[in-house]
């Protein structure tokens, strides 16, 4: 009996951190940014199955425009695609994308880096790392931030 209900606490546990939670760094927008990329995350247990993406940009004043370009990495780190792209204005905004590498990819693709179009993303292509690349055009002022949140299968910062 005992045995038993180690071993349901123990499969609770993996199930709790199989599909954690990741936080890329909030950017808290001042002037223009080119192409700033913040630190990967990795996903434990290799591709994972989905990964469920949230941008949310708080306006302050001032400023053109912020993209957010989420990427992943199939070699290690050494080059990095676009998977999508949150592009946001002059007002708050919070937008979402589910992706899954279920999905099936029967054309080649043309990776990009930094210049997806604006509010598209890539399905079915996930890789072990992913990170988010920022771009700003102009000065933003009054605590304009920019916060990308993914859920997916053992993230690790």
């Amino acid at each position: 009996m005992i045995r038993r209900l180690i071993l349901a606490v123990c499969l609770c546990a993996a199930a709790l951190t199989a599909h954690a939670a990741a936080l890329l760094p909030t950017l808290t927008i001042t002037t223009a940014v080119s192409a700033t990329a913040a630190t990967p995350l990795q996903f434990r247990a290799g591709v994972p199955h989905n990964a469920t993406i949230q941008a949310n940009f708080v306006y302050g004043s001032g400023g053109t425009s912020a993209d957010a370009y989420v990427q992943i990495s199939v070699d290690g780190g050494l080059t990095w695609v676009d998977v999508a792209n949150f592009h946001f204005t002059t007002s708050s905004a919070r937008r979402l994308y589910n992706l899954s590498s279920a999905t099936a990819v029967t054309s080649i693709a043309t990776p990009t880096d930094g210049s997806l179009t604006a509010n598209t993303a890539v399905d079915g292509l996930l890789g072990t790392l992913m990170r988010v690349k920022y771009v700003t055009v102009g000065t933003y002022a009054g605590t304009t931030t920019l916060r990308v949140d993914v859920v997916g299968g053992g993230l690790t910062p």
